[in-house]
């Protein structure tokens, strides 16, 4: 995978827990045992989102990577990780209108000053806080604020980064039509809505090398109210361009099995299969995630629709995912929700290791 030698096809997706301290975004011990459980030899995990700025930070709790004491607290993290001799991939990100603004104490920005929308219980639309629409020195801010992060991610020992493209925060929100009503040389065109992905790609590849960053991108995702009229048209471009720089990877979300009340035409009905669409406009690592089994996943790399993929559930309920699939072990179906996005051990790092041994004397 670009200038990492990796020894399976399996990856564990971002996942945010928010384990660390939520006053800080410093990681913590937690969070090094958590991944260093899950950590194999050869193989890579995808960190939680580690955003570049406090005003882009959508979760408390989530480990930052916008000062030096995050980065010293992620550093551990790593340490413990490559003591297994996994790799570990930070998972770059900007949350845009998406912020937590409550929490930060700062205006979230956007590229155009378009509130989130969604439903409450009643069924009755809620309109989310009017975002300011990012100026173009703005834009050279996070850009700036992303050349920073990168450095940090460095010097704490990160494999490599991944650009978060996905899921509606700032650079998703750039990318689709839905979110992108700007009339200057970052929207209109498909051309100008990539452009700061790209020009942040740039960066990352300054710090890193061409060969140690990827990108994670949801075409038809609409988590955080976000849609583009022509994906296909959209991300195939994307791809192309990404693929003109040589990076080493892309994680391709395919459409959620739920989604929910919705405003627009559900994403399986704009493209039902992801991978198979995209994977011609790509010629590096492309990896597929979202609510695959080890079946589906086998089916997209023998169709050749995907390179790799990464669970994220199942590594949750699973520290030791990769060993079950390949022995061919049962694996844990029982996660907890209730703990998915709270502080503290209990869902986090309590998910037993497979012991065939005890399993032979039942």
């Amino acid at each position: 995978m670009g200038d990492i030698t990796l020894s399976n096809r399996i990856g564990m997706a971002a996942l945010t827990r928010q384990r660390a301290d939520p006053k800080t975004g410093i990681a913590n011990d937690l969070m090094a045992k958590y991944y260093s459980e899950r950590a194999v030899e050869g193989g890579f995990q995808l960190t939680e989102n580690g955003a570049v700025a406090n005003q882009g930070n959508a979760f408390p709790g989530s480990a930052g990577i916008w000062n030096r004491e995050q980065m010293e607290g992620w550093k551990k993290v790593v340490d413990a990780v490559h003591q297994k001799g996994g790799k570990i991939i930070l998972q770059i990100w900007h949350a845009g209108r998406v912020a937590n603004s409550s929490e930060t104490g700062e205006e979230n920005i956007a590229p155009s000053a378009i509130p989130v929308r969604s439903y409450d219980k009643e069924g009755n639309v809620v309109l989310g806080p009017t975002p300011r629409e990012i100026t173009l020195e703005d834009i050279e801010l996070v850009k700036e604020q992303f050349r920073q992060a990168a450095l940090r991610a460095k010097e704490a020992g990160f494999d490599a980064l991944q650009l978060h493209g996905a899921n509606g925060y700032l650079v998703d929100q750039f990318i689709r039509d839905g979110t992108n009503q700007r009339t200057d040389a970052y929207g209109g065109s498909i051309e100008n809505r990539v452009r700061l992905c790209l020009e942040l790609t740039d960066i990352l590849i300054s710090i890193y090398g061409k060969g140690r960053v990827g990108m994670k991108i949801s075409p038809v995702g609409r988590y955080k109210d976000m849609f583009d009229s022509n994906p296909i048209e959209t991300f195939t471009y994307l791809l192309k361009k990404l693929d003109e720089k040589g990076i080493a990877f892309v994680e391709l979300a395919e459409p959620s099995g739920y989604e929910g009340p919705m405003f627009y035409i559900s994403g399986k009905s704009q493209i039902p299969n992801a991978a198979k669409v995209f994977r011609g406009a790509f010629k590096g690592v492309l990896i597929t995630n979202r609510d695959h089994t080890p079946e589906t996943a086998l089916e997209f790399i023998k169709n050749g629709w995907a390179d790799m993929v990464t669970f994220g559930r199942l590594f949750i309920s699973n520290p030791d995912l990769v060993e079950r699939i390949k022995n061919d072990w049962e694996l844990n179906m029982k996660w907890d929700p209730s703990t998915f996005f709270k502080g503290g051990a209990a869902g986090y790092i309590d998910y037993p290791m497979y012991n065939p041994e005890a399993k032979k004397d039942q």
